[in-house]
């Protein structure tokens, strides 16, 4: 997903399946943060932070508009980690769902 054409290809895929947020691992981006899409979803990335890193690794979290508006906060927490808390109406009561993309590499 290194190259940014992936990224809409990915939304694309998301909005055929009427998906709210999708988790993607082996994002092979570097640094941390967010890009809005041209289509309007919203890629919050995690990957390594080193000055010439390589592009390896990485994950990320693609929310529809939909998602976004009941978006908190995110963090990352390393290059194989990143999280997100979400504000969800329920009734006449708000709840606060947590999500987590996470990925370990099988030997």
């Amino acid at each position: 997903m290194w190259d940014t054409g992936r990224a809409f290809q990915i939304a694309a895929e998301m909005r055929r399946y009427n998906l709210e947020v999708l988790g993607i691992s082996e994002t092979h981006w570097t640094q941390v943060g967010q890009k809005r899409l041209t289509s309007g979803e919203l890629l919050l990335y995690s990957g390594h932070e080193e000055e010439n890193a390589p592009h390896t690794q990485g994950v990320a979290l693609l929310l529809s508009k939909q998602a976004q508006n009941s978006l908190i906060g995110w963090e990352s927490h390393t290059l194989r980690i990143i999280s997100l808390l979400q504000n969800k109406e329920r009734g006449h009561f708000n709840e606060r769902h947590p999500m987590l993309c996470a990925y370990k590499r099988l030997q």
